[in-house]
């Protein structure tokens, strides 16, 4: 019984030993040509992209110097834009 429990001692030992260099050797994953922020290409460089307008620049700006982010952006740039077009439709008296 001792010699049995030894042999699979030194067994299990021994395939611990083997697993661990087999794990060593595997290969590194291959690397992607683009992560996935490189992948998305900017708005601006988009071939279907319009060109962004005076009001939507301003508005932008207007943004920035409030620190604006996320929904709140969103909303103020929907509202600013909404308002300069209201303000170009109407005629100069």
């Amino acid at each position: 019984m001792t010699k049995f429990s030894s042999l699979a001692t030194a067994t299990a030992l021994a395939s611990l030993l083997l697993m661990g260099s087999t794990f060593a050797q595997t290969a590194a994953p291959a690397a992607k040509d683009a992560t996935k922020t490189e992948a998305k290409a900017p708005a601006a460089e988009k071939k279907d992209a319009k060109p962004r307008t005076a009001e939507s620049l301003e508005c932008s700006k207007q943004a920035d110097a409030k620190a604006l982010k996320g929904k709140e952006r969103r909303k103020f740039r929907k509202e600013c834009l909404k308002e300069a077009k209201t303000g170009a439709d109407k005629p100069a008296k």
